[in-house]
């Protein structure tokens, strides 16, 4: 649910952005400066999609990552109206604010439902999620993709400039590494004997998720999987235990489509 769905930015008061003042300005390495309003943005083809969001902050068993039903403009077709030019391996997006995130642009534009979002979940975008208008970028950590209540997008390099994050230390590009945890039974749980169920979640957003294994004290067995969803949402998965009595630990490792665990 939006209210439940995890916030992670360096707004200390909110941005409050007027949908009619709003306009986005698409500039630097183009051929075609563009500038978009909100109705402009509305009236083009739209899309739903099923992403899920992760922190680079997610830490095991956290709650920096939630799956959304996202609404809004492909971005790529955005970009490739503005002509993006040769050698423009950054763009540069700002918000309201004027906070700085950096996005390399290949992801942008191959292929992946890169989002210019204005409904989250069947709604509108919540304004602490980014409204009027959000970037979705799946497969890369919030970091360098996920910029809320965006005004502007400048195309250009990464030699040329470094966004807010990249001064602070982090890695330029950042693609979301496969990860999974363990969602019941939940640390230091005490249960009966007998068969209890352990399931979670693995993720491997624009990769997806091959496959799950459980260790219960060492020895591995291989999860269940449910469809998957989409290549860009995590994968639920469980797996039926005999429990004995006693104390054990468990642990699960999840292994992407491209083969990594």
């Amino acid at each position: 649910p939006n209210q439940r769905f995890y916030r992670v930015d360096t707004a200390l008061t909110m941005p409050q952005v007027a949908a009619a003042g709003w306009q986005l300005r698409i500039h630097g390495m183009v051929d075609r400066p563009l500038t978009l309003t909100y109705d402009q943005l509305i009236q083009q083809p739209m899309m739903e999609r099923d992403i899920t969001l992760t922190c680079v902050s997610e830490a095991v068993g956290g709650g920096y990552i939630g799956n959304a039903r996202w609404q809004g403009v492909r971005l790529a077709d955005i970009l490739r109206r503005a002509g993006v030019q040769a050698g423009a391996d950054q763009i540069v997006m700002r918000d309201a604010k004027g906070m700085t995130i950096g996005v390399a642009t290949d992801p942008l534009l191959d292929g992946r439902d890169a989002l210019l979002a204005v409904g989250m979940n069947g709604q509108v975008l919540p304004a602490e999620h980014g409204f009027p208008v959000r970037v979705v970028v799946p497969g890369l950590y919030g970091y360098v993709s996920a910029t809320k209540w965006v005004v502007d997008m400048e195309l250009t390099t990464f030699g040329a400039f470094d966004a807010y994050w990249v001064k602070q230390g982090w890695s330029q590009q950042a693609p979301i590494k496969t990860e999974s945890r363990i969602d019941v039974p939940k640390t230091q749980a005490t249960a009966n004997a007998g068969q209890i169920t352990i399931a979670g979640v693995a993720w491997a957003q624009h990769r997806g998720i091959e496959g799950v294994e459980v260790s219960v004290d060492g020895i591995w067995y291989e999860a269940r999987l449910p469809a998957q969803d989409t290549i860009d949402t995590w994968r639920q998965w469980y797996y039926v235990w005999n429990a004995t009595p006693g104390k054990h630990v468990l642990q699960v490792r999840a292994t992407d489509k491209s083969g990594q665990t």
